[in-house]
């Protein structure tokens, strides 16, 4: 069991908001009462370190990301039944994440994380109209821009995927995890990519500068 002291670091924090409690079960917002109800779950973990080198392999499931009219993908709510049964298909397979295409074929995203490939030093990202535009998606992005790394946010296939020669995906708690395969088929060398690696480490770097500039410095920078 971790110490007082050690909880200062892997500490994991998940905030939740409902609409608060109801009189009868429905779902019509009409019968709510009162405010919105706030959770707050703190859990010390860390992301084992073995993924982020050995990387982590992912299967192409046939359930869709859906268009924003049927749900916002920008909306990171409790309401991911497709997220979840992507994931019962990916844990099927023994891999450990599913890979989701669109509705018109073309790649979008994880069922928790996103996805990004490398071909020919170019990095390339799925666009944003079927996937959670994440704050580690965005950063990784910006990390490519700061660096002189082109980034191209483009519509790609799987045929591209599998002929990519790196690819990687992004979270809030894992970072940055090498994607070594994608549906039974090595990524390149089969391990993790150079790219792959410089940007783990510009990521690891920008997350130490904003934890050692504390709460002041997270406020300076708004």
């Amino acid at each position: 069991m971790p110490t007082a002291w050690a909880l200062l670091s892997g500490v994991h924090i998940r905030l939740m908001v409902s609409r608060g409690l109801k009189s009868t079960p429905y779902q019509n917002p009409k019968v709510t009462l009162g405010k919105p109800t706030i959770v707050i779950l703190p859990e010390w973990k860390e992301a084992a370190p073995g993924p982020k080198e050995r990387g982590i392999r992912l299967f192409t499931v046939h359930v869709r990301r859906g268009p924003p009219d049927v749900q916002d993908p920008g909306w990171n709510s409790l309401s991911k039944l497709n997220c979840i049964s992507a994931c019962i298909q990916a844990n099927k397979a023994g891999v450990d994440e599913a890979l989701m295409l669109d509705p018109q074929g073309f790649v979008a995203t994880c069922n928790s994380v996103n996805f990004f490939i490398v071909r020919e030093g170019e990095v390339w990202a799925p666009r944003g109209g079927y996937l959670m535009r994440g704050i580690t998606r965005a950063n990784v992005m910006a990390l490519c821009r700061e660096h002189g790394l082109t980034l191209r946010e483009c519509d790609f296939y799987l045929t591209q995927v599998y002929g990519a020669d790196e690819a990687f995906a992004t979270g809030t708690f894992a970072g940055i995890l090498p994607v070594v395969e994608v549906d039974g088929r090595a990524i390149g060398s089969g391990k993790r990519g150079p790219l792959t690696q410089q940007l783990q480490q510009l990521y690891t770097a920008l997350v130490e500068a904003d934890v050692a500039g504390g709460r002041e410095g997270a406020w300076e920078d708004q």
